[in-house]
């Protein structure tokens, strides 16, 4: 058997570096959305223009996926398998419906000012559920550093000029940012799976479900000279975006990739400036300083401590580490890495700085 080492990210960016680099690249894709939907909106429906940026990126992750097998690139992933699919509708129904529906109700009873700051409410509430529920865990310095990061995301959407509160506009955002705050834990459950695939079919069945609800709702489809450029801003910003989110989930798990997500609407605030004409203003200065001091804080803190891997049999993408100590059958011929099959992780005891990503979930004490 001959093993070989494919040119991966790695070379590039350490393996501390990855999943931060990730996250952040999609918070400003996803960040960049926003001030562009918000051109687009002079001629769309709230929900029909949804729907049309989930299917942009599904419809573009898809043509990624057909443009690879022409290739004959072989693939380097796990494929999603039947037990995954209660998952993935869960994911589309919390991530894909509920969620921005649940928004919409808010923000028509809530002025603007009240709804970016409850929208806020997306990454606690994500870290909430990720070490509540699935065991992830967070140092001191990292729950400082995303308590600055979420912080500096609330200075800035903060104005005293209107906080008028509706009670149910409020739980309204409140509950569809648990929505995505179980949509985040999901997909990091799937997040060993094909990231490609995962993402491509979680937005084409939320584009699907976003069409139905835009017309059940009455929200027409917009005119042509707005389908096609809301295609694009979805491949980008729904598309490409979410797949990078899922790498840095796998790399990072939901509460620190959700600190990182959180810069989007600071990043979103600079796209505004030479799209939409906004002037900056001091606060969205200060709030941008919160938010890198905060990340600075995350990329700056190690977790390093003796802890077991129990025996465990799954599929993934992987490369012959310390990890994955495994053979190959002579029968399998050149294994070109990283590579995805099913193989057995034998117990394993040691120490090295990791995350709460899937194969570090331990007790801590």
């Amino acid at each position: 058997m001959a093993l070989r080492s494919a040119s991966t990210v790695t070379s590039r960016f350490g393996e501390h570096l990855r999943g931060p680099a990730y996250g952040i690249a999609a918070a400003a894709l996803f960040g960049v959305s926003a001030p562009l939907s918000k051109l687009l909106l002079l001629e769309a429906r709230p929900i029909a223009l949804a729907a049309l940026l989930y299917l942009g990126g599904g419809i573009a992750l898809s043509a990624w996926t057909a443009a690879k097998r022409l290739g004959g690139a072989p693939p380097q992933e796990a494929p999603l398998q039947k037990g995954d699919l209660p998952f993935l509708a869960a994911i589309v129904l919390a991530g894909g419906v509920i969620g921005p529906v649940l928004m919409l109700i808010g923000l028509e009873r809530l002025s603007g000012v009240a709804g970016a700051l409850l929208l806020n409410l997306e990454a606690p509430l994500t870290i909430l559920v990720a070490v509540g529920l699935f065991g992830e865990h967070l140092g001191g310095a990292e729950l400082a550093g995303a308590a600055l990061v979420v912080g500096g995301a609330a200075v800035l959407a903060w104005t005293p000029l209107d906080a008028s509160v509706s009670l149910t506009g409020a739980l309204a955002i409140a509950a569809a940012c648990l929505a995505w705050a179980i949509d985040n834990n999901l997909t990091q459950r799937l997040s060993l799976r094909d990231p490609v695939a995962l993402v491509r079919w979680k937005s084409l069945g939320a584009g699907s479900a976003m069409l139905l609800v835009a017309a059940l709702v009455g929200d027409a489809i917009p005119p042509g000279r707005v389908v096609a450029p809301a295609l694009l801003l979805g491949a980008w910003s729904f598309g490409i975006s979410i797949l990078l989110d899922a790498r840095a989930l796998r790399l990072l798990g939901a509460a620190r990739e959700a600190a990182y997500f959180a810069t989007a609407p600071f990043l979103g605030a600079i796209a505004s400036f030479p799209l939409l004409g906004e002037p900056l203003r001091w606060v969205d200065v200060a709030a941008g300083a919160v938010m890198a001091g905060g990340v600075l804080v995350m990329l700056s803190s190690r977790h390093a401590h003796l802890h077991v891997h129990p025996a465990q049999v799954h599929d993934h993408r992987h490369v012959h580490d310390e990890h994955h100590r495994h053979a190959h059958a002579p029968e399998d011929g050149e294994v070109v890495e990283p590579h995805a099959h099913p193989h057995r992780h034998e117990p394993l005891e040691h120490a090295h700085p990791h995350v709460s990503d899937l194969h570090h979930r331990h007790r801590h004490r």
